[in-house]
């Protein structure tokens, strides 16, 4: 779907991350002051884009509702990373208005790192809609990108059950077929999750079979590794059961 040369991006597990992926976690404890949003509020319409990026990683850190109208609007903006900022800044303050922007972004942005902290702010907004965008970027779009739309996933958990198990069929073929170990990685921790809101049917058995094949088959000891844990945190007997077996065999 994505040209990668063009891109200039990812195609390496070493250059997964973006230069946001180290923001320090919203927290009570943090001893660096946090920036003040009456400050930054005005500087998002402002004139210079390294001041409207600024202020827009500024609402990665802090919460208020009045950033949203105009964190939508940088998605839009010319400088990639006023774009790349916009959306991350959303994931920290999520709203359903920001829901359709963001779907519309994903679908038209060149840059793969603004993608990124696309899927990573649709995944926080625990929306129905996001279902059908991270899907379509867990199977389309280049490494990054599928990194974090499978997490992003994940939260389908939170909005119902419908949601979840349309999220199921995207992992397991990614847990199965992905070339990127660190995506398939994702993928299971993600699985995991969702199979925990999930009842003993058919749709969960089937993703626990993939969760099972890729602790027995996976040639990465991470995959396999993660794999393992997401079984341990499911409970399911038969996985288990695997576990203790192959264990006591040696073969892990």
């Amino acid at each position: 779907m994505y040209d990668e040369d063009d891109l200039s991006l990812l195609d390496a597990e070493a250059e997964l991350e973006s230069p946001l992926d180290q923001m320090e976690p919203l927290t009570a404890e943090s001893e660096v002051p946090k920036p003040d949003p009456e400050e930054m509020l005005p500087l998002l319409e402002h004139s210079q884009p390294q001041q409207r990026m600024l202020a827009a990683r500024a609402f990665c850190d802090i919460e208020d509702e009045r950033a949203i109208p105009h964190l939508i609007r940088l998605l839009t903006d010319t400088c990639p990373l006023v774009r790349v900022s916009a959306a991350y800044g959303l994931g920290r303050n999520p709203s359903s208005d920001a829901v359709e922007p963001l779907i519309a972004q994903l679908g038209r942005d060149w840059n793969g790192y603004v993608r990124k902290g696309v899927v990573w702010a649709l995944g926080n907004c625990r929306d129905r809609r996001c279902l059908a965008p991270l899907a379509d970027a867990l199977r389309t779009d280049v490494p990054a990108v599928r990194l974090w739309a499978a997490s992003s996933l994940a939260q389908m958990a939170e909005v119902g059950y419908e949601a979840v198990v349309g999220a199921i069929p995207p992992l397991i073929e990614a847990l199965v077929q992905d070339p990127i170990a660190a995506v398939r990685s994702n993928s299971a921790w993600a699985i995991g999750q969702l199979c925990r809101e999930l009842p003993s049917n058919v749709v969960y058995a089937t993703a626990v079979d993939a969760l099972i094949q890729a602790f027995a088959e996976d040639q990465d000891l991470g995959v396999r590794e993660d794999a393992k844990t997401a079984i341990l945190g499911v409970g399911d007997p038969r996985g288990l059961q695997l576990i203790e077996t192959l264990e006591q065999e040696g073969w892990f």
